[in-house]
C-alpha cells in the first residue's frame, strides 16, 4: 500500500500525492477548469491529466525536481534557469487564453489594500511596507497581454539536468504580464535573474522585475498568515529593498 502524502492544503485546496499520481482537490470547480485548459494550450511540458471528477482532478507527477524553493539556495545550473527562462519565453509567445486575467486597475486595488492590512495589523515595518510599495510603482503600467502562468514559481517548474521537464500548478494562468512571471520565477533568488534573462532571449525592464518582486511580496503575506504558512521568505525579500 502506497502512503499517501500531503503534499499542501489549506482552506481553498489541497494537494495530496499517491506514488506518482497527484490528487488536486478544490473548492472552486473555475480553477480547474481554467488548470485543464491552460495545460492543454501551453506549449511547454505539463502533467498528465489523468482523470477528472469534481472536485478532485487527478495528475500523473512530472519527472525531475523542483527548480529550488524560495527562501533557500538552489541546486539547479545555470543552465537549468536559462531553460525556466526559455520555457517561459515559449509559453509567452504562445496564443492568449480565451479567459482574461487581472485589469491594471485590480492590481493596484490590491496592492493598496494589503498594503494597508499589512501596517494595521504590523505584519511588517511601515517603513518596509512604505519604501516597497513606492518600488512596486514601476509595475502598476500598461503591458502587453501575454499567456502566463500566474504562480511561476520555482516550486512549479522542474528540470533534470539541464532540461525543463514539467511546469505544474496552473490555476492562476491567463492573460497578463510576462514580467511577472519572470519575477515570479526569480523572487528571492536574484543571483539567477541573469541566467533567466539569458534563456529567455530578450531585453527586459529589470526596474518592473523589482517593481514586481515588491508587489508579489505585499500582496501574498496576509494570504500566507491567514492560511497558515510562514511568511518569512517574501518578508526577507522586502527588507532586503532596505
Amino acid at each position: 500500500m502506497k502512503e499517501v502524502e500531503v503534499v499542501v492544503a489549506h482552506q481553498e485546496r489541497a494537494t495530496l500525492r499517491v506514488g506518482d499520481v497527484f490528487l488536486k482537490v478544490d473548492t472552486d470547480r473555475a480553477r480547474t477548469d481554467v488548470e485543464v485548459e491552460a495545460m492543454a494550450m501551453a506549449p511547454i511540458p505539463t502533467p498528465e491529466v489523468l482523470w477528472r471528477k469534481p472536485p478532485v482532478l487527478a495528475l500523473a507527477a512530472v519527472p525531475g525536481t523542483a527548480l529550488g524553493r524560495l527562501g533557500e539556495p538552489s541546486a539547479a545550473s545555470p543552465a537549468a534557469w536559462a531553460a525556466a527562462g526559455a520555457a517561459a519565453r515559449r509559453l509567452h509567445d504562445a496564443p492568449l487564453p480565451p479567459w482574461p486575467g487581472r485589469s491594471l486597475d485590480d492590481v493596484a486595488s490590491h496592492l493598496d489594500d494589503e498594503c494597508a492590512w499589512l501596517v494595521a495589523n504590523g505584519a511588517v515595518p511601515t517603513d518596509v511596507v512604505t519604501r516597497n510599495r513606492r518600488i512596486a510603482e514601476a509595475a502598476l503600467r500598461p503591458w502587453t497581454p501575454a499567456f502566463t502562468h500566474g504562480d511561476f514559481q520555482i516550486t512549479h517548474v522542474f528540470v533534470e539536468g539541464d532540461e525543463v521537464t514539467g511546469v505544474i500548478d496552473w490555476s492562476e494562468a491567463a492573460r497578463g504580464d510576462a514580467l511577472f512571471d519572470l519575477a515570479t520565477l526569480t523572487l528571492g533568488h536574484e543571483e539567477h535573474l541573469d541566467d533567466v534573462l539569458a534563456g529567455y532571449g530578450t531585453d527586459v525592464d529589470l526596474d518592473v522585475i523589482r517593481a514586481w518582486w515588491a508587489l508579489r511580496s505585499l500582496t501574498v503575506i496576509r494570504w500566507l498568515i491567514e492560511h497558515g504558512f510562514d511568511p518569512w521568505p517574501e518578508i526577507a525579500v522586502l527588507k532586503s529593498r532596505m
